[in-house]
């Protein structure tokens, strides 16, 4: 056995593995603040505050004697509030009945229906507000495009190369560019522009108007690789450019997206240029249903690469209000985009390979990463509201099962029984193993 040639895999399962587990801890941590400090304040007692589960590393108590510390296995943690018998949050009714009426009321159980609510929905609601927050902040980091289009910094192509950084664009082709935020016209403007290795552009330099040459604006350059993708398994990076596809020359991404979607799955042979340097991959296209604006599906052929322009477009300044309204409207298309995948999943309109389990999630974060840290926190954002949704599904065991409890003895004026409630628990439990167990499958069996 090759040994030093297994060395780049192994280093690769380990930066997954890192990037895993360092955006499930921010998500976890986040979630279980949540419960810990609404529980606080409330009155309700934390007694333990874990990051991780099984054998303790390191544990300190703070002043109001809450345990911090973190576990052996960074896949998760918890808060113990004074009252439960686990931590899951099943409630200890014999030791809460031994309780004065002071120590109760410091208890989950024991606590008015109020507190209880409000410290299990901050968990969920935590996850929400991280999502929107870490939106806003790379919206206002990346800037919003400013309008006149100009050119903010220029990638490396294998085509002549005129432009400037700072120049305004006014012309392609002699055909009028639209404004930045008019996609219709932008549309129109790249169906008629002649797609060859090099157009005239129209641009302000200088207080003057002057036409220079540059490659085709929306280029078959790839900007984003997609975790999972099948052009990650075969090695494209960001700033690959596609020359060309079976033999054939390729200046558009428009072509690769046609060639791909119309090979009905077949082999492709890419040519590719990366500052200066040249290659070829062969890669088989795979079928992804993808979401619609209607939150219908649609399948399609797919190798998993995003594009953009040439260059990069020069940014304005994003208000914090602009940033936050945006990253709220973000996280709601998370969600609305997870609860109709799952919904078309259970009807069989799509497929059940769309549930990523523990291995694909940990393989997308690896991806994420590698492509650079704003790509990363993207996703911890986007995996924070996935996060948040799941927890508030009314299952026992999850916090939306809790809160679900909390409604019957709003009610009927009690809660469930210590019984009912373990035998809840219990079925709540194998519903979420049974569910682990079938995504684990997906990321092994399926294509």
């Amino acid at each position: 056995m090759d040994i030093l040639g297994l060395l780049p895999q192994f280093g690769s399962v380990i930066w997954t593995l890192l990037a895993f587990v360092l955006a499930l801890s921010v998500i976890v941590a986040i979630h279980e603040y949540g419960h810990y400090i609404v529980g606080r304040w409330s009155g309700i007692h934390a007694e333990v505050f874990s990051l991780g589960f099984g054998p303790v590393l390191f544990s300190r108590v703070d002043k109001h004697g809450t345990v911090w510390q973190f576990a052996a296995l960074p896949f998760g943690g918890y808060v113990k509030f004074m009252g439960d018998a686990n931590a899951a949050s099943a409630p200890d009714g014999e030791a809460v009945r031994e309780m004065s009426d002071a120590d109760k009321r410091r208890t989950m159980p024991g606590a008015p229906l109020w507190a209880r609510a409000a410290t299990v929905a901050a968990g969920p609601i935590f996850n929400f507000a991280l999502s929107i927050i870490v939106f806003a902040a790379v919206l206002m980091w990346r800037g919003e495009e400013a309008d006149p289009l100009a050119v903010g910094a220029l990638r490396e192509m294998p085509a002549v190369q005129e432009l400037q950084v700072g120049d305004q664009l006014l012309a392609i082709d002699g055909i009028p560019v639209p404004s930045f935020e008019d996609g219709a016209g932008f549309n129109a403007l790249e169906q008629a522009i002649s797609k060859s290795a090099s157009v005239t552009y129209t641009v302000g330099r200088d207080g003057a108007e002057l036409d220079v040459m540059g490659p085709y604006p929306y280029p078959a350059l790839v900007t984003t690789v997609m975790p999972q993708s099948a052009a990650l398994r075969a090695g494209l990076m960001v700033d690959d450019v596609i020359t060309a596809i079976d033999g054939a020359p390729v200046f558009a991404f428009s072509q690769l997206k046609e060639a791909v979607e119309t090979g009905d799955g077949a082999p492709l042979l890419l040519d590719l240029w990366n500052k200066g340097e040249t290659r070829q991959v062969t890669l088989a296209p795979k079928r992804v249903d993808e979401p619609q604006a209607d939150n219908t599906f649609v399948t399609q052929w797919r190798i998993g690469v995003a594009g953009g322009f040439f260059f990069e477009p020069a940014t304005q300044p994003t208000s914090p209000l602009t940033a936050i309204k945006n990253g709220a409207l973000q996280t709601q298309r998370v969600i609305e985009g997870s609860l109709s995948g799952m919904y078309h999943m259970v009807t069989g309109a799509i497929s059940s390979c769309n549930l990523s389990g523990p291995i694909g999630i940990a393989q997308t974060s690896g991806a994420m990463a590698s492509q650079g840290a704003m790509s990363f926190i993207w996703f911890i954002a986007v995996l924070s509201t996935a996060v948040g949704l799941l927890n508030l599904f009314p299952v026992p065991v999850l916090d939306g099962g809790h809160l679900v409890f909390f409604a019957y003895e709003a009610v009927t004026g009690k809660p469930p029984s210590d019984k009912v409630l373990r035998v809840f628990m219990s079925i709540g439990l194998m519903v979420i193993l049974s569910l682990m167990l079938f995504a684990l499958g997906n990321d092994l069996f399926c294509p």
